[in-house]
């Protein structure tokens, strides 16, 4: 069962509807980034836990964004899990279903999103009393219609797909009820970031926002 703190995160989620997936690799670019993203329309940020700048850039984010939904990805430990709420993380997110990882998030009522893929992975979820995961490589694990395959065997689940996820395509997994939010990366690249072309990835994030303003109102 969620708690209201999960509730809540959900129905952040829910309301953004394209989570931005953001790789840094210098810290120094967390606070223009987090004010493209907030002035584009989009207050949220998965920040990738590959890079050594992630912890430093999810604290940057949520000391300077406190209205910002600012949580972790590619959360592949716990060790990451510690790290990242203590930076200011407010979700975890994993690629894939990891037990203890679950199990850590839910013991300190920290909002997670595993990744699935399959309907063994939907049912483990279901164990632990979620609702609401990830479904990773998106595109590259049958898309829309897999997802609403396996979606049919589970009323009540709703996915995050993620991987894959596009300007071209993202309309159509928003119209679908069994998402709850897209994540992507397409107005967050890092050759942008590198590039420090803020400005450009504020109106790539404001066109993404318009997407789901006009399929959700």
């Amino acid at each position: 069962m969620n708690t209201p703190k999960m509730e809540a995160a959900i129905k952040r989620f829910s309301e953004v509807g394209i989570i931005p997936v953001v790789v840094l690799n210098d810290a120094k670019d967390a606070e223009p980034l987090g004010q493209a993203l907030m002035e584009g329309g989009l207050p949220a940020a998965e920040v990738t836990f590959r890079t050594d700048a992630a912890e430093e850039s999810i604290r940057i984010m949520a000391e300077k964004f406190p209205d910002m939904l600012v949580g972790a990805g590619t959360v592949l430990t716990i060790d990451q899990a510690e790290r990242a709420v203590a930076a200011g993380a407010k979700f975890i997110v994993s690629p894939g279903f990891d037990p203890e990882i679950v199990q850590f998030c839910l013991d300190r009522d920290i909002p997670v999103c595993p990744g699935v893929q399959t309907p063994s992975e939907v049912i483990q979820a279901y164990k632990f009393g979620l609702d609401h995961v990830k479904f990773f490589p998106a595109e590259n694990s049958g898309g829309l219609a897999m997802i609403k395959a396996v979606g049919a065997a589970f009323p009540n689940m709703k996915f995050m797909p993620t991987g894959g996820i596009s300007a071209s395509n993202v309309t159509e997994y928003l119209e679908n009820s069994k998402i709850f939010c897209c994540g992507g990366s397409w107005m967050v690249k890092g050759d942008m970031i590198k590039a420090g072309e803020f400005d450009k990835i504020k109106e790539k994030v404001a066109e993404a926002a318009a997407i789901v303003k006009k399929v959700r109102g």
